[in-house]
């Protein structure tokens, strides 16, 4: 998967299109808009930034050109995709032989108790519209498919809401299945519509980047006609579910999904006719806004749940006393190794260890942010803390959400390490394929324009206080729009 090299203060190019940046990308854009030269040493920053960076308002005109010039993690917010796409995606594959009884047709919460629990709550469910089995099976499908989608970063912002649609379904059509997992993808699939989460590591970076490359080749741009059809054909089921009454009793998804559809339009016109003018940036603006709004509610939510958690934790009598890890070990449903958990139950140092340690690990962690390196230990012991729960107390989707959900935290320098070493083995793996194309001349090579990792990623740059900031990257949105 591509990542985009980095750019300057701008998120130039007409690939960049947005959070909501929700219209349909243009293949026919222009090419990427000059960037301003940076400013020399001492200059002001701005007219909101009196006094210079070093006055009293330098400080505030940073952080403010920061939030709205740009999205902020793309490798964190492009983990958080890939981990919550994987998890659900592999819930569904894994119980694919028992949907019929967990959220179909034959499942003990019958179809009309649904209904009355949605008429009664306001719940949103597609499910509920019919109680056709051939309706439930395209749900089903069209979920796992759009799962798969948003897991390659393939038009992700269409596929990030068609994505929430079929989570919200399912999950609302019978809601004592699962586990707190369920509810941590719930939020999160609701969260990753408004995010630019495309930017890297996704097939829409890929394409944006190729597009840059024509354009500074100066080649035609490749006009895009599935986005559009995309916009077209969710239109009219969009209208047909606002006048049937099908979207639930709540005001904000009708107005969530109205608000990215019609953006989509704006978009389109905007990167087709002003590809470059004030409309465009202003777009792009309100785009990184909401995307930077969104990650820090996600951070927020990860602190709160921990929180929370450890908080009740503390007074539980069993959480008290170092003994709340014995009982899970010695019931059935929690066993799917009992030889494993008869051996750890058998050790009243380690069940007292674990379960003092998940107690302190859990309330320290939100306080753990103000300190880098405190944070990332404690990053590592929380992720091994939930693989351990996958393995002992057989939660593995809970588990993999929660992963997921941390994974906003993790160090950049990290992830793009993590991604160079996977782009390493993704081309050592590719060129051994048969009828791999080659650098002439250089057998064993692969030849830049046909390798999907893109250009190589860059390293961090220096911040100017001594430590790194994730770097800016050119056409931050990837493409990420809802039809395109």
């Amino acid at each position: 998967m591509t990542v985009p090299s980095p750019a300057g203060p701008q998120n130039a190019g007409p690939q960049n299109a947005g959070t909501l940046n929700v219209g349909p990308q243009n293949a026919g854009a222009q090419p990427p808009a000059p960037r301003p030269a940076a400013p020399p040493p001492g200059a002001t920053a701005g007219a909101a930034g009196a006094g210079g960076p070093s006055g009293p308002s330098g400080g505030p005109a940073r952080a403010l050109q920061r939030v709205t010039a740009s999205a902020l993690g793309p490798y964190q917010s492009a983990v958080v995709r890939i981990g919550f796409a994987a998890t659900y995606l592999f819930f569904l594959l894994r119980e694919l032989p028992n949907r019929h009884e967990l959220y179909g047709p034959d499942s003990p919460w019958h179809w009309d108790l649904a209904r009355q629990l949605t008429n009664g709550n306001e719940a949103f469910s597609v499910l509920m519209w019919t109680d056709s089995t051939v309706w439930f099976e395209a749900v089903y499908a069209l979920t796992l498919l759009s799962a798969a989608a948003l897991l390659l970063g393939w038009r992700t912002r269409t596929m990030s809401v068609l994505f929430m649609v079929g989570v919200l379904s399912v999950q609302n059509r019978s809601i004592f299945m699962g586990d707190g997992g369920d509810n941590v993808v719930h939020l999160m699939a609701i969260y990753l519509v408004l995010t630019r989460c495309a930017q890297v590591w996704s097939l829409d970076a890929r394409r944006a980047a190729r597009a840059a490359q024509r354009a500074a080749a100066g080649l035609p741009p490749l006009r895009d006609i599935v986005g559009p059809v995309l916009w077209v054909l969710l239109g009219p089921v969009l209208v047909a579910a606002t006048l049937m009454g099908g979207l639930g009793g709540t005001w904000w998804l009708p107005t969530l999904l109205w608000t990215i559809w019609l953006s989509a339009a704006a978009w389109w016109a905007v990167n087709r006719y002003l590809p470059h003018g004030e409309p465009r940036t202003l777009l792009d603006v309100l785009a990184n806004l909401v995307h930077n709004a969104t990650l820090t509610v996600i951070m927020a939510e990860v602190c709160l749940i921990y929180a929370t958690a450890g908080w009740y934790k503390i007074q539980g009598s069993r959480w008290q006393d170092g003994t709340a890890l014995y009982y899970p070990l010695n019931l059935d449903y929690f066993t799917p190794w009992p030889a494993l958990s008869d051996i750890l139950g058998a050790s009243g140092l380690m069940v007292m260890v674990l379960t003092y340690g998940t107690v302190i690990v859990q309330v320290a962690f939100p306080f753990t942010l103000f300190n880098r390196r405190v944070k990332n230990v404690l990053l590592v012991v929380m992720i091994c803390e939930h693989a351990g729960i996958a393995l002992l107390l057989g939660l593995p989707f809970f588990s993999m959400a929660m992963i997921a959900a941390d994974a906003v935290f993790l160090p950049t320098a990290f992830l793009m390490w993590l991604g160079a070493r996977a782009t390493i083995g993704g081309r050592r793996l590719l060129s051994g394929l048969p009828g791999r194309s080659r650098t002439p001349g250089k057998p064993g090579t692969v030849d830049a324009a046909h390798d999907p990792a893109g250009p190589a990623e860059a390293g961090p740059v220096e911040d100017g206080r001594g430590g790194t900031e994730e770097p800016r990257l050119q056409g931050g949105g990837g493409g990420h729009t809802l039809v395109g």
